[in-house]
């Protein structure tokens, strides 16, 4: 029999779960942030959400929401729909209950955010943020207990060849996924593709950092000659659990390719790719996806209003294995 976990306000426009915490925060159209949390953490997974926490965290609709990786504190990213940015922290103060007190409000000129991500490399945690101009920033924090301290580590475009010479970009979306391995001989990495009016930015690029000269480079490109210029809508980089390659999802007007990225590098620095499958069967646009713990199913969800969850069999050929459908 299913069971209501939690129920969400009608405005309701974005939310994100903690695994870690079993946490739900979500976004609403009033700017205003909610802090779910089970009512017994330590009881089975059919306990109920309750709301702890509502607060106000810009005066335009709330777009997207992330949490901090575990070991960085009870903190969320939160992007709103003219382009703010802000890290929030959930904070206990002298004998005062705890409270989300904002730690760091990132200026922006002209260009709006479009999508943040974090990673965790051996020595700090790096977010990567994609604006409407095409540009990608990566910053920096060294001290986990002071998350109002993050530094600028390098700024690029999502472009192969660095020395072209493009026109202005107008980006609609942008969709980020770091690699969550986390093996001590693995450097810091992520893919990254847009949806944007410059067809060199579009195509998923899977940046890795030198560590020797300390850059980001572009170690592979997840396209085919003839896909290049698609628009991409939403990317996820899978789990590994002891293959000997990495997987990518990268969705676009297409479907959504499953790509197999080799783990060594040619004499160039690049890694083989390989697109084994093409999964069709959302109407309209893929919004987002997200990979199960194992790395073996993916889910997806886009205009349609359709959960759909994939897997491939012992012989690699990739099918949808289910579809959840809203009741009303």
């Amino acid at each position: 029999m299913d069971k209501c976990l939690a129920t969400l306000d009608k405005d309701t426009t974005c939310s994100t779960w903690n695994y870690c915490g079993q946490r739900l925060a979500t976004g609403s159209t009033d700017g205003t942030l909610a802090i779910f949390d089970t009512v017994d953490p330590a009881s089975s997974s059919s306990s109920s959400l309750t709301c702890t926490s509502r607060f106000r965290v810009h005066e335009a609709s709330v777009v997207k929401v992330v949490w901090f990786p575990p070991g960085y504190g009870d903190a969320i990213a939160c992007i709103c729909a003219d382009g703010a940015f802000s890290l929030w922290e959930e904070v206990a103060e002298a004998a005062e209950p705890l409270q989300w007190k904002l730690c760091k409000h990132f200026k922006s000129n002209s260009s709006q955010v479009l999508d943040i991500a974090f990673g965790v490399s051996q020595t700090s945690l790096k977010m990567v943020a994609a604006y409407t101009d095409g540009h990608v920033k990566v910053y920096e924090l060294h001290d986990p207990l002071e998350l109002t301290n993050w530094q600028l580590q390098a700024e690029f475009q999502n472009v192969i060849d660095s020395v072209s010479t493009f026109g202005k970009a107008s980006c609609s979306s942008a969709s980020i996924s770091w690699n969550p391995q986390r093996a001590e001989r693995r450097q810091s990495s992520f893919v990254l593709g847009f949806n944007s009016n410059i067809h060199q930015f579009n195509s998923s690029k899977v940046w890795e950092f030198d560590e020797a000269h300390q850059r980001w480079l572009p170690v592979a490109e997840l396209a085919l000659p003839g896909d290049k210029g698609d628009q991409v809508y939403a990317v996820a980089w899978a789990p590994n659990i002891g293959r000997p390659y990495e997987v990518i999802a990268v969705a676009s007007q297409k479907g959504i390719a499953i790509w197999h990225l080799g783990l060594n590098p040619d004499d160039d620095g690049r890694l083989s790719v390989e697109k084994v499958a093409l999964l069709s069967g959302h109407e309209g646009e893929v919004w987002q996806m997200e990979w199960d713990m194992s790395g073996m199913t993916l889910a997806s969800t886009g205009g349609d209003r359709v959960v759909r969850l994939w897997q491939s069999n012992l012989n690699g050929v990739w099918h949808e294995q289910a579809a959840l459908e809203p009741t009303s």
